[in-house]
């Protein structure tokens, strides 16, 4: 593989992809290009900050095998820079008993998984574990915590300067190209950068550079926002760990939870509603949602999960209702108990049959290897991921 590589993407995922290639080989040179001014500033600092156990996931699939290492490797990684990861668990929790088969699919996937610890409890434990939860039936996952990814970010950002890479921010890529074997990336401001391979961890913006660089379009990137309310101080007490719903098997949502964060903060959420613009700063973007209208997937999406969004739409518009979907696990907590959160916008690749692609997508162009969708658990699996990564450009020569 050539010693000359860019890594597209400051976010953990393009990060920890610099990291790895500089940890096989010393002497390669290696730079991370980021459009934004700091490292981590899209998803990476804008999600829930839960270390996954790997509960969800179809056996077999990337996700369930990247995951489950991906966690070992980054409580290792944060023990070993000082960060701190708490490993507060989880609860998954049955409200009644038609959610009772969801439940067992989730044990099974679990199991099969190789979930480290997770097992069922009644109405009794649960409540000795989470004391304001209520439920017919439950999965706790000890080993599921939280972490500031951001900072899991920064720290990533020190190794690859540490090691000798570069991370250039405030560099915004409009223009690659491929065609004389190497790859030349072009910055909104006229600079140039050659490089004999690249890897575009981009986000929300994958699907462009990856058309840009000679990729199919299948998937697209539409973009979902997804908003959380926050957990008045006083009341934080309500929530000791993490408490999530079971989810729709069919979707690549988690539902509305609860999650205590390493800085004690609780937070409910988070929505998915379908975004205007893929840049969370911005409410409308004209070419983000003229791309999300024109593409095909869009509209057969649409068509079979118009309730879903109506769902979604309500949440968003009222706080009440969300807290109301919260309230079927969490019975005390109310409407006042609650202040607005942050939020932040989700890449999800979207097929052009309409399907919502749940696992992890890389494809490869010449010389560029494109991640062109890495969702929740992302974060979670980065270091596992870069590996993976790494390892299809040693094998692509």
């Amino acid at each position: 593989m050539g010693s000359n590589v860019v890594v597209l993407g400051a976010g953990i995922l393009g990060l920890a992809t610099a990291r790895e290639l500089l940890a096989r080989q010393p002497d390669r040179a290696v730079t991370v290009l980021e459009r934004e001014p700091e490292v981590g500033f899209h998803q990476t600092g804008h999600n829930s900050g839960v270390i996954h156990g790997g509960i969800y996931y179809a056996p077999g699939s990337l996700k369930a095998r990247l995951c489950v290492s991906g966690a070992r490797d980054m409580y290792e990684f944060c023990e070993q820079h000082g960060i701190e990861a708490k490993r507060c668990g989880k609860l998954i929790v049955a409200t009644r008993d038609e959610e009772l088969p969801g439940l067992d699919e989730l044990e099974r996937r679990a199991k099969a998984n190789e979930v480290p610890g997770l097992r069922r409890v009644g109405p009794d434990e649960l409540r000795e574990i989470e004391p304001h939860a209520a439920g017919v039936a439950a999965l706790h996952s000890p080993a599921t915590g939280v972490v500031d990814f951001r900072e899991v970010a920064r720290a990533l950002a020190d190794d690859v300067r540490s090691a000798g890479g570069e991370v250039r921010l405030g560099y915004e890529v409009s223009g690659v190209d491929t065609r004389n074997g190497g790859v030349r990336l072009r910055s909104r401001d006229g600079d140039e950068i050659e490089a004999e391979r690249a890897v575009f961890c981009a986000g929300p913006w994958s699907d462009r550079l990856a058309l840009e660089a000679g990729a199919e379009s299948d998937p697209r990137i539409v973009p979902f926002r997804g908003a959380y309310l926050t957990l008045r101080p006083e009341r934080a007490d309500l929530v000791k760990s993490l408490i999530y719903p079971v989810p729709d098997p069919t979707l690549p949502f988690l539902g509305v939870h609860l999650s205590r964060h390493v800085d004690d903060e609780v937070t409910i959420g988070p929505t998915a509603l379908l975004a205007a613009a893929r840049d969370p700063r911005k409410k409308l973007s004209a070419e983000d949602l003229g791309a999300t209208l024109a593409w095909p997937g869009t509209r057969k999406m649409v068509r079979r999960w118009w309730r879903t969004g109506l769902t979604e739409i309500k949440h968003a518009l009222s706080k009440n209702a969300l807290v109301r979907d919260a309230q079927r696990y969490v019975p005390e907590l109310q409407p006042g108990d609650v202040q607005p959160g942050h939020f932040g916008i989700r890449a999800q690749a979207l097929g052009r049959d309409g399907r919502l692609i749940d696992d992890f997508v890389f494809h490869q162009t010449g010389r560029v290897l494109h991640v062109r969708n890495a969702p929740s658990p992302g974060a979670t699996a980065s270091l596992a991921i870069a590996r993976e990564i790494v390892d299809k450009l040693e094998k692509a020569g």
